[in-house]
This record gives C-alpha cells, structure tokens and sequence, in this order.
C-alpha cells in the first residue's frame, strides 16, 4: 500500500514533500481522534506524535517562571531569541546549511518508518503526520514549504480544562510525564497552558494564511464533532484521496466517543470528554479570568 520504497536495511524510501500533510494546533483538539479516523482510508499513512517541534522549538522561559516570576512572563521560544546570533546552531546566517539537512534528516526517519510498517507498494500516499509540537510550525514548513496543513483549532478554554484533568493523580498523562499539580499551583498551571494554546494558535495561523488554498484546511474541533462525515470530506479533498461518502461515515461511526470502551474514555483518560464547554464548571472565576487575559483575541 506505502509506495514509498525500499525495504528495511537500505536506504530509507523516498517521501514526496508535496504529500507530506502536518496536523498542527494544540494537543487535546482531538487531533488523536482524527488521525486515527484518517488512518484508515486506503491512500492515507499517519505519524502520531514525532515531537519534532519539543526538540526544535524550545519554550522560553520554562514553565517555572510562570509560578516563579515577579510578573507573568511572556512566552516565546529559544530560536526566536536566538537566530540572529551566530553561534546559535540554528542561526539565520547558516541557514541554507543546516536546513537542508534538518530537512533530509525528517525525511530519512519518516522513510525508515514507512518501510518497517508499511513496505512497498504502489502509489504515493498521502502521509500526515500529527504534530504536538506546533509551535515550531514555522521551522518545519521552512524545511517542508510544499507540504500541507490541517490547521485544527479548538476553543483554548476547553483545551486548557483538559489538560488540568491529565495532571491529576492516576490521569494518563502522568505516565507520560507529567505531574499531579498541587492545589496553590493551578494557578500558574492554568497561566502556563494558556499562554502555550495562544502561542501555537497565532503561530499555526500565520502558517495557515501562507499556504496555498488548495494546501491547506482549517477544521474546528467542535465542528468536526458536531458533523465528522462533513468535516472529513473537506480534509479529504484537501489531502487528494478519493473516498466516498459511505466509507467516511462508517469510519465516524466507529470512532464515535459513545461507540468506545467506558473503560478508555471519561476523566483522567486521553479520551476524555466530547462535550464542549467544561471549563465553566471546572475552573473557578479567578481561573477563568486568567485564561481570558492570557488567550485575548484568540
């Protein structure tokens, strides 16, 4: 089915750019959700979670200071601060060296991947690759211009509500991690996790109003819940896979939430709640107020 090349041991397949899609906003958009709806369509391989942007784009300054700082931080990244300074490594002078690298090294490991899970086969399928750290959107689409963009976007507050839930005792994402965050730290927690949605949502928009019309698809969580059939059509379109109507629907079927085992979805699981809107009953005012001051016009 891949098309993508080589067997394992040689040289990784080749990975066209132009069928290179990212899947980029904030985590807990329910982009899990939907790349797991798009992995089953003939035509379509998924990536999920490569981090490249937690190693490419490194948060200044560090979640601390959002408990720590004599004032509310703001919130950037390293390169950023750094890419007019020389001796950076990703400095804007060595651009034309180190991007070309940056570039084949992405490609040789998606390739290597393709072929240990995939093989070869006919075709070049469309690969989309769901990218949690999307706030290096504007590094990866430097080294991947003609690749294409699944801007998902969903309400920072709702987004922000779940991430509190995943650092709570025996929530999933302490195994991955995290931590169990004590009463007097919600606070700078909540501060933290806004100030991340807001940075990612401005830097994947500015990527989105530069792609090309035809590369490009914004879909809205809550939209993509309210009509998943609907909204999979238009990402289709998007990505070139021909698939109709009927297949998409039984594709949404069985990755409705209610369709899942109880035991895999609800509080502290990553699949945790498909009704928007949570952050009123979870957060008190004083929370809310800080989300709202930190996320503004977004």
């Amino acid at each position: 089915m891949s098309g993508f090349g080589t067997a394992r041991g040689g040289k990784p397949p080749h990975v066209r750019e132009d069928r290179i899609t990212w899947i980029m906003g904030s985590s807990r958009s329910g982009s899990t959700w939907l790349l797991r709806m798009l992995r089953e369509l003939d035509g379509v391989i998924g990536i999920n979670d490569p981090h490249i942007g937690h190693h490419l784009g490194v948060w200044r300054p560090v979640a601390l200071a959002w408990a720590a700082a004599t004032e509310r931080p703001q919130l950037n990244d390293l390169r950023e601060l750094k890419r007019d300074k020389p001796d950076y490594f990703f400095s804007d002078r060595y651009r034309d060296a180190w991007l070309p690298a940056l570039r084949e090294l992405i490609l040789a490991r998606f390739g290597a991947q393709i072929a240990d899970e995939h093989g070869d086969g006919d075709g070049q399928p469309s690969l989309v690759v769901k990218e949690p750290g999307s706030h290096a959107a504007t590094m990866l689409f430097e080294a991947f211009p003609a690749s294409r963009l699944i801007f998902l976007l969903r309400d920072g507050r709702d987004v922000v509500d779940s991430w509190l839930d995943g650092y709570r005792s025996g929530a999933w994402a302490i195994e991955e991690g995290a931590f169990p965050v004590a009463r007097e730290g919600r606070l700078a927690l909540i501060e933290w996790l806004s100030s991340v949605w807001a940075y990612r949502t401005r830097v994947v928009a500015d990527a989105y109003a530069e792609r090309e019309s035809d590369r490009r698809v914004r879909v809205r969580y809550e939209s993509l819940l309210a009509n998943p059939v609907g909204e999979l059509e238009r990402i289709v379109a998007m990505l070139g896979v021909a698939v109709d109507r009927a297949t998409l629907r039984e594709v949404a079927a069985r990755h409705d939430y209610e369709e899942l085992p109880p035991r895999v979805r609800g509080a502290g699981q990553e699949i945790r709640s498909a009704s928007p809107g949570g952050w009123r009953r979870n957060l008190s005012r004083a929370e809310q107020k800080a989300m709202h001051e930190i996320m503004g016009p977004e």
